[in-house]
């Protein structure tokens, strides 16, 4: 079995910064590409920022210049540095992996996480 599980987030104040981690765990082959989403009270849950197994980063418009992801592979780890926060950033942050498997060694599966709260206060 996988596990992602999350850590780093907390109440900042708006223009503060925070840095999340998700670190993959279990039964990994290989881990592909990592991301991160938030979702919103009330809110669809939208993309943040994704990187490849080669460090290839894309971002959403709202975060591009303000937050950088990272990854290490040798620790299964994706780090979100997240600065010059603002209030709308608010959301329940979630990292997601597509992961090979013992059991799915070709294509792998998509894990997530249980998710991290963020709070950005004005």
């Amino acid at each position: 079995q996988v596990q992602l599980v999350e850590s780093g987030g907390g109440l900042v104040q708006a223009g503060g910064s925070l840095r999340l981690s998700c670190a993959a765990s279990g039964s990994i082959f290989a881990i592909n590409a990592m991301g991160w989403y938030r979702q919103a009270p009330g809110k669809q849950r939208e993309l943040v920022a994704t990187i490849t197994s080669v460090g290839s980063a894309d971002y959403a418009d709202s975060v591009t210049g303000r937050f950088t992801i990272s990854r290490d592979n040798a620790k299964n780890t994706v780090y979100l540095l997240m600065n010059s926060l603002k209030p709308e950033d608010t959301a329940v942050y979630l990292c997601s992996a597509r992961i090979t498997t013992p059991t799915k060694p070709l294509f792998g599966s998509d894990f997530w996480g249980q998710g991290t709260q963020v709070t950005v206060s004005s």
